[in-house]
């Protein structure tokens, strides 16, 4: 098929999908919310277009780069600052006006809102005031990453971005690696060099998927065990730009691996049992590490005796 005829397919279709989509009930006294492209503008949905295209006002996270996007589309609607600094306001505003029937859509700067994106609250308020939220689904890091990684099937841990702090995100990934799931971070280029020795050194001998600025033009999706991953990285300045997403594969499930994480969290149970019944403390210390409440339970039981 030439080009030419390619091309004409291709409008037929999006005329018929556009159709479709402007037909569809959008309904009144409503939060949409509509993920947008992560990247590439290709990747917006028609029906988040009709969508867009239907409501009365746009609520932005960061309402320069909305603007930009929906003039793209040759979209023009009232936007309406909504992010983490004025979340309670704006979504006290925007709940009165969904309640005389406007339809309001919410997007973040890319991706799906509410996923390490401000919008949960909105949601929340919505819901709270009796009125619907319609989700309108779309591109996001997340699932992107996640559906060319070519890990093995399992459960996902979203994690997001880490700490600041590097005490802080050592700790917290220590006590992730017991976790009988694929980890999934998110992390920006001024943080992954640290961010990847900090994996390396807590979560070793796994292996590391390294997905780098996912739909544009420079994408790369790198897959490496966790201690190779800083090597990797530093060896281009290049592999240090974009946004990332970072994957960990789930630990294999070995009685090895079982008794290390046991052996880990073994200090923070003594803290917790140390200020609390040994039922909570045990029950704490497994929603922290992953470990079953049983084996940590039986540990606190053994732990008081040994001190009595």
């Amino acid at each position: 098929m030439s080009s030419l005829s390619t091309e004409a397919a291709l409008l037929r279709t999006l005329r018929t999908l556009a159709t479709d989509a402007d037909a569809q009930d959008f309904p009144a006294s409503t939060l949409y919310v509509i993920a947008t492209p992560i990247g590439n503008r290709a990747d917006i949905s028609v029906r988040a277009l009709a969508c867009l295209a239907r409501v009365d006002a746009v609520a932005a996270e960061d309402t320069r780069t909305t603007r930009q996007l929906l003039q793209y589309y040759g979209i023009d609607k009232p936007l309406i600052a909504a992010h983490r600094h004025n979340e309670h306001e704006a979504a006290t505003s925007l709940v009165a006006r969904i309640g005389v029937g406007e339809r309001i859509a919410y997007v973040s700067d890319a991706g799906t809102p509410g996923i390490s994106d401000p919008g949960a609250r909105l949601a929340a308020a919505v819901h709270d005031a009796g009125f619907r939220v319609i989700p309108i689904p779309g591109a996001s890091a997340l699932t992107t990453a996640l559906s060319a990684a070519g890990l093995s099937e399992g459960p996902v841990h979203f994690v997001g971005f880490l700490p600041s702090r590097t005490m802080q995100t050592t700790t917290m990934l220590k006590s992730l690696a017991a976790m009988r799931a694929h980890l999934v971070f998110y992390e920006a280029p001024h943080r992954i060099v640290d961010t990847l020795r900090l994996i390396g050194a807590c979560l070793p001998q796994r292996r590391c998927v390294i997905a780098r600025e996912l739909t544009k033009r420079f994408e790369s999706i790198h897959r490496c065990t966790s201690e190779s991953a800083p090597a990797w990285i530093e060896a281009d300045p290049q592999r240090q730009r974009g946004e990332f997403v970072v994957i960990v594969e789930a630990p294999a499930a070995d009685d090895t691996s079982e008794a290390r994480a046991l052996s880990d969290a073994l200090p923070l149970l003594a803290k917790l049992c140390a200020a609390l019944p040994l039922s909570e403390a045990a029950a704490l210390a497994s929603e922290i590490s992953g470990l079953p409440r049983k084996t940590l339970y039986a540990q606190a039981l053994k732990m008081r005796d040994e001190q009595s």
